[in-house]
This record gives structure tokens, C-alpha cells and sequence, in this order.
């Protein structure tokens, strides 16, 4: 199918440069060699006193089909890259045809940034550009293109179709779309975060149609990411690391971005470390560079709300493994934001979640382990803007759920939920202590009382800067404390405003 490909390229591009009146000679296709129909191109090509350029687009893809959904992998890999396999001979062809002047430049594009040697022996004759800073927004929008594109819907719709108008519709729309769609760097020394251009283009498709934002924000075109997750998650150390990316502020820090992965490493080296399973995501978009730490290594997170909708949906699923019990505990949660109601939740967390949570180390429990097991049921980009709220001083022990400009009408809540932690030891208890207690004894703890006080204030305090920022916020704020893996508790703060009608 490859050699058919080929031809079939070659057959297309001479049509075309005919049509345009270049009068190439007859070129003879070879169905069973499309090396031999390649060489007679350049062959045709030659008299026309033109340079011919070579694009290999997706020149990853076989490893990556390969990774994500072969059964047998090792012998779909021979099949590929052995002495005689069609890869193989390909590549081989193409370095003969480049090392003279029958082919000017080749291009080679892909995803992931699989080395050649695997396929064709040293091929050393390209070279890599992907973290070059000057080509940082080369695939992407930047923001000011983003704005430019949202004004010029806005001023081209009739204003009634709109959630809002004028200059509110405007910063609406940028808004969201940042939370969404922004935060994509591929060089340490690049200084602007761009968009990702497919999911901006789903946005901007709906928004221009019928005035609306999508209902929901990820492009299906995206949902392969999933497979991405599922796959590092299946090797050794992969749940760890998505379970730490949740919990660490959404970041992770390696030494450097891995430059180039083997074939053979990627689907058979069983000593895969963090700097690969991190790589890896990185060049599949699920990660990207954030900064360069003081110690000069490198930190990459969870570029934004679309792609941590991913991280919450796989860590639910690997946490909670039957559809039953995820369905539970997405009922519970949803009363949180339609009832005003943790109770459930809290429940829910407590009877289910811990059991899994108190199999893992319990000397590095805190308050973020508490907001992971809750954010995962919660998280809900189809109604909220989650955990966002980063250019007000924030903790990130707590959790923000504003509803998105375009659902506000909607009967549900905001929420804010501050999240405590006590260890046993801290209390004085043991775990079958503290299963005893009652809801009242549990509260009355001295080490409890102490955390819920302190949360009620910061609850409050960020609360009230929320609700100057929004100002029609309909706010339901909760202190969540947890003893241990074994008990969780609550406090509703203050009364939300009324649902509307």
C-alpha cells in the first residue's frame, strides 16, 4: 500500500505541474517498485531545469499505528524495517536520490521524533529544527491572531445570536479560549505560549455558525489523545506519573525534553524512564514546556482545560475501574453543583475512593492527593471553567468551578472548595479510631477544628475576590477535610445566591 501511495503522489503531482504548463515527459508507473517510478520523476524533472523538494508528512506514523494498536508488535516492526521491508528500502532510496542533485531538499515531518537508524543504516543527513525558538508559533495561533479572529466574528454576527455584547462577547470568547486552548510551548527559549490551531478552529467554526461556543470544548479529532494516556499508563511507572501530574500543580520536571526516540525503545525496552514516559507526552501535546527551573532543568505541565479533561477521565478510570462505581460517584458529584449538596460526595470519596488511595504511600498524602480523588469526579468542562483561576493568588489546595459564559443561564452553581488534610499521627488515632467516630466526634477534633478554621477563612477570603471579579457569581463555597485515608468531613460556608428561574 506504501509503493501504491507513492505512485499514486507521483501520478497527482505530474497531472498538476502539466496542467500548469511545465510539459513533463511521460513518466512510466511501476506498480510493484515505486522506487523505480521515483527515480524516473526525478529523471523527468531533471530537464526541466527545476529543483524538486520531497515532503514526508507523518514519517512516525508507522510506529505510532504500531504502539497504539498492534497486536503483534515485534512482528509488524520486522515486517517494517527489516533488511528487505518496504520502509527500509524507501529510506534508503531517498538518502541515495538526496546525497546528489536529484532531489534539492527533503522535508520530513512527523509527530514524534522517531530516529531513522532503525529503519535505514545511518541515516544522518537531516536535520532537526523542532526546538528552534524562531519556529516556536510556526502550527499554532498566538494570542493576538486569536483576538483578531473573535473580534471579526463578533463584529460580522447580529448581536442577539450573542451571549453577550460588544466588547464582553469579545473578552468572553478570549477568555474561555485561553483556558481551553492556550499554554502550547516547544522551546525552552521561546517566549510566547501559542493555541492549538485544530482546536481553535473547531471554536471558531461554532462560534462563527451560530454565535455559540461548542458544548463541548475538545475536538472528537483530539479524543486519540486518550490513547496516548493509556498507553503510558500501561507501562511501568505511567500511573504514578499521571497520578502526580493531578496532584503536583499539573507540572513534572526532568532533566530535558528526550531529543529522539528509537523504534525499538519505544515498543520494546521494557526500562523505559520518566524522562521517556514525559517526552513521550510531551510530543504528543499532552505535555508542553512551561519553564526552565533556577537549577536550569526543565518543567513541563498539562497545557490547559481541554487536555486535563484527558488526565481526569484517564485517572478516574484507573482509579475506579467499574462503570458502576464511576457512575456513582459522578451522580454524587453532580449534586455539589445542581444542590448545593458535598454530602454525597463526600461519602462517596470516603467509602470508595480511600480504599483505593490507602493502597499507596500514605507518607506523601496531603491536602492535593484529597483534590485529585475529588477533581476527577467533578471535573466538568461542558458546564465550568475548572481550576482556572490562576492570575488571582490562589492555593492549590483548592478547587474553582466558574460556570462558562455561555451556560450561565443554567440552574447549577459555582463552586470553590478549599481541601484539608490530617494524617493520623497528627490526630493521635488509629484508622480503626477513627472509622468509629461519629460525624460530630470527627469534627470536634482539636486537629480537625483547627484545619476547617483555616480553611474557612481562605474559603472566604478568595471567595469574596471571586465574586468582585464576576460579579453575577452564584457562589457555593466548602472547607473538605480529610483524617487520613479513612474519614472526610465538610463545612458550607455562607449561602449562594438563588438559582435562577
Amino acid at each position: 500500500s506504501l509503493y501504491n501511495h507513492i505512485n499514486a503522489r507521483i501520478e497527482r503531482f505530474i497531472t498538476y505541474y502539466n496542467f500548469m504548463g511545465f510539459s513533463l515527459p511521460e513518466i512510466k508507473i511501476n506498480p510493484d517498485d515505486a522506487i523505480y517510478t521515483m527515480e524516473r520523476l526525478i529523471s523527468a524533472v531533471e530537464v526541466s531545469g527545476y529543483a524538486l523538494y520531497l515532503l514526508i508528512d507523518e514519517y512516525d506514523n508507522f510506529a505510532n499505528t504500531i504502539l497504539m494498536s498492534s497486536a503483534d508488535k515485534k512482528e509488524d516492526y520486522d515486517k517494517l524495517v527489516k533488511e528487505e521491508g518496504v520502509l527500509r528500502t524507501v529510506f534508503k532510496a531517498v538518502k541515495a536520490l538526496t546525497s546528489g542533485t536529484m532531489i534539492d531538499k527533503v522535508f520530513i515531518t512527523g509527530v514524534s521524533p522517531v530516529v531513522l537508524s532503525d529503519i535505514t543504516s545511518g541515516y544522518n543527513v537531516a536535520k532537526s529544527v523542532y526546538h528552534k525558538p524562531l519556529l516556536n508559533d510556526l502550527c499554532g495561533f498566538s494570542e493576538k491572531e486569536i483576538r483578531a479572529e473573535i473580534e471579526n466574528i463578533v463584529k460580522n454576527r447580529n448581536s442577539k445570536d450573542l451571549i453577550s455584547e460588544g466588547e464582553a462577547a469579545i473578552e468572553d470568547a478570549v477568555n474561555t479560549m485561553r483556558s481551553f486552548y492556550n499554554g502550547y510551548l516547544f522551546s525552552i527559549e521561546a517566549d510566547e505560549f501559542i493555541y492549538n490551531p485544530t482546536m481553535c478552529i473547531y471554536f471558531f467554526e461554532e462560534f462563527a455558525g451560530n454565535g455559540k461556543y461548542p458544548k463541548e470544548m475538545l475536538d472528537s479529532n483530539l479524543s486519540t489523545d486518550q490513547a496516548k494516556l493509556s498507553y503510558i499508563a500501561s507501562l511501568n511507572g505511567g500511573q504514578a506519573l499521571i497520578i502526580n501530574l493531578m496532584e503536583k500543580e499539573d507540572s513534572v520536571v526532568i532533566k530535558s525534553v528526550q531529543r529522539s526516540f528509537g523504534i525499538e525503545e519505544i515498543l520494546f525496552d521494557s526500562s523505559r524512564d520518566r524522562q521517556f514516559l514525559t517526552s513521550f507526552l510531551y510530543y504528543f501535546g499532552i505535555l508542553t514546556i512551561a519553564e526552565e527551573t533556577p537549577d536550569l532543568e526543565t518543567r513541563l505541565k498539562i497545557p490547559n482545560m481541554a487536555v486535563k479533561g484527558l488526565y481526569a477521565d484517564k485517572l478516574c478510570n484507573l482509579l475506579l475501574p467499574d462503570s458502576e462505581e464511576r457512575d456513582a460517584g459522578r451522580l454524587a458529584a453532580k449534586k455539589v453543583f445542581q444542590k448545593g449538596d458535598m454530602q454525597p460526595l463526600c461519602d462517596f470519596v470516603e467509602k470508595k475512593y480511600f480504599k483505593v488511595f490507602s493502597n499507596r504511600d500514605y507518607i506523601l498524602a496531603n491536602e492535593l492527593t484529597l483534590k485529585t480523588a475529588f477533581l476527577t469526579l467533578l471535573y466538568n468542562d461542558i458546564i465550568f471553567l475548572m481550576d482556572s483561576e490562576s492570575e488571582i493568588s490562589r492555593r492549590y489546595s483548592d478547587l474553582t468551578m466558574i460556570i462558562r459564559p455561555d451556560k450561565r443561564y443554567g440552574r447549577v452553581y459555582d463552586v470553590l472548595i478549599e481541601f484539608k488534610f490530617v494524617s493520623l499521627k497528627e490526630a493521635g488515632l488509629s484508622g480503626k479510631e477513627a472509622l468509629a467516630l461519629s460525624v460530630d466526634e470527627l469534627k470536634s477534633l482539636p486537629s480537625i477544628g483547627e484545619k476547617m478554621k483555616e480553611g474557612t477563612e481562605q474559603v472566604t477570603d478568595y471567595g469574596a475576590r471571586l465574586e468582585e471579579k464576576y460579579k453575577n457569581v452564584r457562589l457555593q463555597k466548602f472547607v473538605v477535610t480529610a483524617l487520613g485515608f479513612d474519614r472526610v468531613c465538610f463545612e458550607k460556608i455562607g449561602e449562594a445566591p438563588p438559582l435562577p428561574e
